[in-house]
């Protein structure tokens, strides 16, 4: 490729000037074959006859047609359509010779569009990396938003490019405004188009009920016309030079803070493309206006999503499990998200509300969840030692009942009965709680010393581990007679004869 001053020049030496192609490309510097190609370009067909091979001169019509028809076809796939007709030459010089054939087209000419104050506003993303926080790594999104006249940016960093991100890209414009413009134009980002054939385009339904929410016109702009959307465009560039490169920042509200503050600062010091003799500051002052008046009501952005609670009592949201009560297990609830915290629905009701996490399978819980699980599992155990109980033992029932009119506490007082079952047996427990209860003595005390007065010269068996140097151990006895202690070994006054 040579420039149009170049091409000019060529021209030029072989029209006025009647040089001949090997002169020309001799005295500018350049390749016989671009000189030519120009010339062949510009009309002159000359140029290419005195130079082709002739044996490529039986495909010249259908190399033309083929191009004509599919211009943007490779040389290599032409090589091998002319080479299976019969083409004996080699596949760089064909290349050459393909490249003065090949239509160009023309370049488009663009009209400047201008918008009147308040009429119109330019948005898209613009993708800054990821961004890691805890166990998750996150995309670090930035949403832009540009008003066309003034040329005023507003700037807000965000983790994912949700369509609820989205939206509050747009809200936080407008209330930092003041206002809404007329139209907001988008290209096909998936926030904004769902689906596109030709000139039908089906927009989000939800970007058409906040916007009918705000009074704006939501407008696509067409496939491959940058030019509709420039203004963005050359914001975000402005953005990723001027603002974010080399630039530190300590969490994502600290680089909001920044943001805005270099949107009213330096960005809003520069000159206004539109009115050069204003400042962007000045003109968005003029402009701010133009621009429709705000809904009495901001627009719900929070993220909704229905969850279904397993046999663990976890909400499973955006990767992250946030604790719910352990009665609302094996039921379907609606998480209610912000970008700072996450409430979990029962109908109306809040069962939950948490910290909102950017992590990675992290667990979020709630002290008095896990609590009050604990002791639901106690009372469970408590209400199965029991059944067990009053199942081998029937006269248990009558003992727990007068424990209730006492005010005892009825899980110790299970808890120490089952170890006495476990011990003695049930026949013996159930002697053990008849003698008690004739005693009016109603008390796990009692039925443990009725069960150890009951036994004189009865061994409990004692469980022992399976380890032999335990279960195989030989006691040897002691003599106890070097306990006693004589009368003369003791004074008068310690020592009762």
């Amino acid at each position: 490729m040579i420039s149009a001053e170049q091409e000019a020049r060529v021209l030029r030496l072989y029209h006025a000037e009647k040089w001949r192609i090997g002169t020309i490309a001799r005295q500018l510097g350049l390749h016989h074959s671009t000189v030519r190609r120009v010339l062949v370009q510009s009309g002159v067909t000359e140029a290419a006859k005195g130079r082709w091979p002739s044996q490529i001169e039986p495909y010249l019509a259908f190399l033309q047609a083929t191009l004509q028809q599919y211009p943007s076809l490779t040389a290599r796939r032409l090589y091998e359509m002319v080479k299976q007709r019969g083409y004996r030459g080699g596949p760089d010089h064909f290349r050459h010779l393909v490249a003065l054939y090949r239509p160009r087209p023309a370049a488009e000419a663009y009209l400047r569009l201008r918008t009147l104050p308040g009429e119109q506003a330019q948005v898209d993303w613009a993708h800054f990396g990821k961004l890691r926080i805890g166990s998750g790594e996150r995309p670090l999104m930035a949403f832009v938003m540009v008003l066309s006249w003034s040329r005023q940016i507003f700037l807000s960093f965000c983790l994912q490019g949700r369509l609820e991100n989205f939206l509050r890209g747009h809200q936080a414009a407008f209330t930092a405004w003041g206002g809404v413009p007329r139209v907001v134009l988008y290209d096909n980002l998936k926030s904004a188009v769902l689906e596109r054939r030709g000139d039908a385009i089906r927009l989000h339904p939800t970007l058409l009920e906040f916007a009918g929410h705000y009074r704006f016109e939501p407008r696509p702009v067409a496939v491959a016309r940058g030019n509709e959307k420039g203004r963005v465009e050359r914001a975000i560039q402005y953005i990723r030079h001027s603002f974010f490169a080399a630039r530190s920042w300590s969490s994502l509200d600290d680089l909001n803070d920044q943001a805005t503050a270099w949107c009213h600062g330096l960005a809003a010091e520069r000159r206004c493309p539109q009115e050069t003799t204003l400042s962007v500051q000045q003109a968005f002052a003029e402009e701010r206006n133009a621009l429709l008046p705000l809904p009495a009501t901001q627009y719900p952005t929070e993220e909704r999503q229905p969850v279904q609670i397993g046999k663990t009592s976890y909400a499973r949201f955006d990767g992250n499990d946030y604790s719910v009560p352990h009665t609302c297990v094996r039921r379907t609830l609606v998480v209610v998200a912000s970008p700072q915290s996450v409430r979990i629905l029962e109908g109306s009701a809040v069962v939950a509300t948490h910290t909102r996490s950017y992590g990675h399978r992290e667990q979020i819980e709630d002290p008095a969840h896990l609590e009050a699980l604990v002791a639901a599992k106690q009372a469970a155990s408590r209400h199965r030692g029991l059944d067990r109980l009053c199942h081998a033992v029937p006269r248990a029932q009558e003992l727990y009942r007068l424990l209730a009119q006492r005010g005892e506490k009825l899980g110790t007082a299970t808890a120490a009965l089952l170890r006495l079952l476990d011990l003695y047996g049930a026949s013996q427990l159930d002697g053990a709680i008849a003698e008690a209860l004739a005693r009016n003595s109603p008390h796990p005390h009692t039925v443990r010393l009725v069960l150890e007065r009951n036994r004189p010269g009865q061994s409990l068996p004692v469980p022992l581990p399976q380890d032999p140097r335990i279960r195989d151990l030989a006691v040897r006895p002691h003599d106890l007679a070097t306990y006693d202690i004589s009368p003369e070994d003791s004074d008068d006054d310690d020592f009762e004869h």
